[in-house]
């Protein structure tokens, strides 16, 4: 779908300097970008404090950016909410938020919400599989080549390394035409790093999260055919799956019985988009997901199809 075509689209993008919430709003701007003509402003969230300011007077920055009203103004995370409605206020923008808003949905024009987080159904919210992300699905990866991502303990998730290296051993060792790659996460414990950097695999490569750079991983995901992700690691899970490559998930220890990160990960696999990692298997290559998983593109046709 192409918005109209002799238009610019202005989008205000809100940043709280998290990049797992940069990395959301990036994905749908980029999903903008691949349908129409968008011109972006980045703007630091403001002060609590500042924002109600900004809301009650109805001004927002003395800038010469904002000389451009915004069609769009795009946050996620709780503390661009304020920015964000006093950016609305000042300009009329249409407000878009990747989550669960700490404030009353109602406040603003469209809500973007991981299904994990129950939303209410409501006119202007719309259920998304997990977050978005940056990753474009990819026609050229390859079916012996294999990424492993591990991650770490988190407030949902507990670890255990010797098992998790166990896993990986087995994965690697099942079929040695496969060639892999794995890469740890800024969670991932001391003593676990230390142990897949001392695997001594001749078809795996182990590159620690600290050598690599921005969108090194989905580069990998655009090369790999099979990718296997710890499921604590979730929003690499749904990278995964977006980049369309075979996802597999290898279980950790629930810190808890249940809780809506996991619930979305349950809810992955009895659609069947993911596969349980099982022992003595002839090999750990894993067939594609069948139906086409791209978030952040689904709900920048939405949001364009709205505009009209």
């Amino acid at each position: 779908m192409v918005f109209q075509e002799q238009r610019q689209l202005v989008l205000w993008r809100m940043l709280d300097g998290k990049s797992g919430h940069e990395a959301q709003t990036l994905g749908l701007v980029q999903a903008l970008q691949r349908r129409c003509v968008i011109k972006v402003y980045n703007f630091p969230r403001m002060s609590r404090c500042k924002a109600l300011s900004s809301w009650i007077t109805g001004g927002f920055l003395d800038s010469a950016e904002c000389e451009e009203s915004p069609d769009l103004i795009i946050g996620a995370g709780h503390g661009t909410h304020l920015t964000m409605l006093a950016a609305k206020r000042a300009t009329s923008g249409k407000t878009v938020v990747l989550m669960k808003p700490s404030m009353p949905s109602s406040w603003f024009d469209f809500c973007f919400i991981p299904e994990h987080d129950q939303p209410a159904l409501a006119t202007h919210s719309y259920v998304t599989k997990g977050v978005l992300n940056t990753v474009v699905r990819s026609d050229n990866q390859a079916p012996d080549r294999g990424l492993i991502l591990i991650g770490g303990p988190s407030t949902h998730y507990k670890w255990n390394t010797c098992d998790i290296l166990q896993k990986i051993k087995e994965i690697v060792e099942a079929d040695r035409s496969m060639v892999w790659t794995l890469t740890t996460s800024r969670r991932t414990p001391s003593d676990c790093l230390s142990a897949v950097v001392g695997l001594k695999e001749s078809n795996l490569e182990v590159v620690p999260f600290a050598q690599t750079k921005s969108g090194w991983v989905n580069d990998r995901l655009n090369e790999c055919g099979t990718a296997w992700v710890t499921e604590d690691s979730v929003s690499m899970v749904y990278e995964s799956l977006t980049s369309g490559a075979g996802v597999g998930l290898l279980p950790v220890p629930l810190a808890a019985k249940g809780n809506r990160v996991t619930a979305g990960v349950l809810a992955l696999q009895s659609a069947k988009m993911v596969e349980i990692f099982t022992a003595n298997r002839q090999n750990y290559r894993i067939k594609a997901c069948e139906s086409h998983f791209a978030e952040a593109d689904r709900c920048a046709t939405i949001l364009l199809k709205e505009l009209t």
